[in-house]
Parts: C-alpha cells; sequence; structure tokens
C-alpha cells in the first residue's frame, strides 16, 4: 500500500459526514507504519474502543470505511475466523458493523463483516504476526496467493459499504 498522510485519509471516508472525517482520531505514527506490507491502513480509536476505521487502495484511489465493533465477550474465548483473511483466532476476531455510504448509511442501514479485532490481517497473512495456537488452517496456497485472497475479500466488503441499495 503507498503511505498515505493524514488529509489523504480524512478526505478518504465514504461513510462519514465532512465534521465526523474532522473529529476522527488518525493514528500519529504513520511515518513508521510498514506501509510495503499492508494491504490497507487499519486502527482502533483508543479514546472509543468500539471504533475502528480502516482505508484500503480501491481502483487507485484510497478509500476509507468508519466501522462499530460490538464488545468483547466476557469468559471464555471462542474461536472465530475473520472474514478478510481467514485467520482463525481465540477471542480475536469481532463483528464490525459499517454504515452504508450515503442516503442508506444516514437511514441506518450498515454492513458487518468479522474482522481481526487489531485489524493486522496484512501482517497475519505474511505471517509477520502471530495469531496464536491453532489459528492457521494449513493451505497449499502461497502468500502472494493469500495476499490476492485478503485484498480480493476487503474489496468485496468495501463494495457491499459503498454499494447504493
Amino acid at each position: 500500500m503507498k503511505a498515505l498522510t493524514e488529509n489523504e485519509i480524512r478526505a478518504s471516508f465514504v461513510n462519514c459526514s465532512k465534521g465526523e472525517t474532522k473529529r476522527l482520531y488518525v493514528p500519529l505514527d504513520l511515518a513508521t507504519r510498514p506501509w510495503d506490507e499492508l494491504d490497507y491502513l487499519g486502527w482502533r480509536d483508543p479514546r472509543a474502543p468500539d471504533r475502528a476505521y480502516l482505508v484500503a487502495d480501491v481502483a487507485g484511489r484510497p478509500q476509507a470505511i468508519a466501522l462499530r465493533s460490538t464488545a468483547p465477550s466476557p469468559g471464555r474465548k471462542r474461536h472465530s475466523m475473520c472474514s478478510i483473511c481467514l485467520t482463525t483466532r481465540a477471542g480475536g476476531v469481532a463483528l464490525m458493523v459499517a454504515p452504508r455510504a450515503g442516503r442508506a448509511g444516514k437511514q441506518g442501514d450498515s454492513v458487518g463483516s468479522y474482522l481481526c479485532d487489531d485489524l493486522d490481517c496484512s501482517l497475519y497473512v505474511r505471517g509477520r504476526k502471530d495469531p496464536g495456537d491453532g489459528a492457521r488452517v494449513y493451505e497449499t496456497l502461497t502468500v502472494e496467493e493469500k495476499i490476492r485472497r485478503t485484498v480480493d475479500n476487503l474489496a468485496a466488503f468495501i463494495a457491499k459499504v459503498t454499494a447504493t441499495p
């Protein structure tokens, strides 16, 4: 992924108002992110842990979406699979919901998917981050094929957010 500035990130949101975009938290460490190893930039808002954001390159330009996540369930952690990178993690996957872009989102229409709660799919797929015991299902795909699948799954999710019903 191409390195982005804070202004580029704020300008790329498709499911937020301009006022929301101005107020949302953008990470301060953009200059130190491993951009070459990222298929998308994802982060949580430290001031509001139920809020998350991601920016991906879609058709040559950045598109960002705001997400809300479920609260972690107390007690036993279940193994769940991320629908983007297909990594299975114990307690590390959350249902994230994005309001649809445009009028549909303003009327409460939303799209949800299960994602790695730390939004580090790119690093799990590349083996740069350990998802924990029993988390990777054996596959014969190459790393490049897994990356392509992750990018395609993310593009499909973003397309659902931006599609007009």
